[in-house]
């Protein structure tokens, strides 16, 4: 069995099909921290390392699983209908609105 090293910002896959990525490495305490794509971080040792870890990977092209969003929380309102004749850039802005009293 290989075993592969540790890399810091190198993302890996585990035996049980988690993907996470190495945020740091403590060369006095031995351990490896890990953040999982749902952003849970973890601490392992070397020799946990050794039996867990299956191959490294390509980081996700979807970012959104540490930080925690959903796709409501970056889309546009569906609310919005743009002007047909674009004239003002301001009409694309989604302001509120306060009523002067």
């Amino acid at each position: 069995m290989v075993v592969l090293e540790p890399v810091i910002g190198q993302w890996y896959l585990n035996r049980s099909g988690d993907v996470f990525e190495v945020v740091a490495i403590d060369s006095v305490e031995h351990t490896i921290e890990l953040q999982y794509f749902d952003g849970t971080v973890d601490e392992i040792d070397g020799e946990r390392w050794a039996l867990e870890v299956s191959e490294e990977i390509q980081p996700p092209e979807d970012y959104s699983g540490s930080l925690d969003i959903t796709a409501d929380d970056y889309e546009m309102s569906s609310q919005f209908i743009p002007k047909q004749d674009y004239q003002d850039p301001l009409d694309y802005i989604d302001i509120d609105y306060v009523e002067p009293e």
